[in-house]
């Protein structure tokens, strides 16, 4: 595809079948404060290295899909005020109006897919917002992976969205949920979000990888992580305050696209900026176990 750039270390590792972890670009440009956002990307970049795989980070750069950023293209992701969070719909816009793009979980799996990668990490996923039956308000990124075949590692759903909703339509359109040697249903800050999730180990989730390529069955893998320990935030904090915020933004017309950075200040604020540090944890986490499936999956 013309719109494909890959750079050479990822297009190398391609080549000789090595194992790759890619990167969503949104937590970059969107999720964290400058210097933090460019300094964790690196970090995790690093991380990924030294569990055995190859980063690809993934942009929307100059009208190409970019797979596999250079340290000068994250921190132009990193310190650009004018960034577009770039949805699976919005490629064709920010591509043909040469945007600066942020891959978002959907558009990240999207282009990971084109590049040929299995395996991908994330901080959190969308899903099912709260008030669904008011505003029918779904992530895009369930749908996308319904139609993909990405394993995708993330701490589960983020905390401000209805996590037993999100568990049940993922069910429903087909995109199998496990709990990483857990069978708890992580929240993304806290570590159990109240439901429970099947647990699967290491050689089980290669083993089931494996034949689910042999048997071509479409939709990716959502495999969950549960925050490190002490990067837990408490978890009767992060709902209050979730609560009260949702009234907030009620009584102050906030809503669609405004609402979830408005409730992620929030509990950044009700939490001291612990959640930030919480956040780099749990991405650094997902990243360095993602790295060890892929490179698990790809030593047999």
């Amino acid at each position: 595809m013309s719109f494909l750039k890959i750079n050479e270390e990822v297009r190398t590792a391609l080549a000789e079948n090595k194992p790759i972890v890619a990167l969503e670009s949104t937590i970059i440009s969107h999720g964290m404060p400058y210097p933090s956002n460019v300094n964790m990307a690196l970090e995790v970049e690093q991380l990924i290295r030294e569990n055995g795989a190859v980063p690809a980070t993934i942009a929307i750069l100059d009208g190409k899909i970019c797979v596999g950023l250079s340290k000068e293209e994250i921190e132009r992701l990193g310190t650009d005020k004018n960034v577009f969070k770039a949805s699976f719909r919005d490629l064709p816009k920010v591509i043909s109006g040469n945007l600066v793009g942020a891959t978002t979980v959907a558009t990240t799996a999207y282009a990971a897919e084109l590049a040929g990668i299995k395996f991908f990490a994330t901080g959190g996923l969308g899903g099912v917002h709260r008030g669904v039956n008011e505003t029918f308000d779904i992530s895009a990124d369930l749908t996308t992976m319904a139609n993909l075949n990405t394993c995708i590692v993330s701490a589960g759903v983020k905390s401000i969205l209805d996590i037993q909703k999100t568990i049940e339509y993922l069910e429903t359109i087909g995109v199998a949920v496990y709990g990483f040697e857990t069978d708890r249903y992580p929240g993304f800050y806290v570590r159990d979000s109240g439901y429970s999730v099947e647990k699967i180990e290491m050689q089980q989730l290669i083993d089931l990888l494996k034949v689910k390529e042999q048997l071509n069955v479409k939709g990716s893998v959502s495999v969950c992580v549960p925050i490190p320990v002490e990067a837990e935030l408490d978890p009767a904090l992060v709902e209050n305050t979730i609560a009260a915020a949702l009234e907030e933004a009620g009584r102050s017309g906030i809503n669609g696209k405004e609402v979830t950075p408005f409730l992620l200040s929030k509990i950044k604020e009700s939490s001291g900026g612990k959640s930030l540090s919480s956040n780099i944890a749990l991405m650094k986490n997902n990243a360095k176990t993602a790295a060890k499936i892929a490179s698990a999956y790809f030593s047999l």
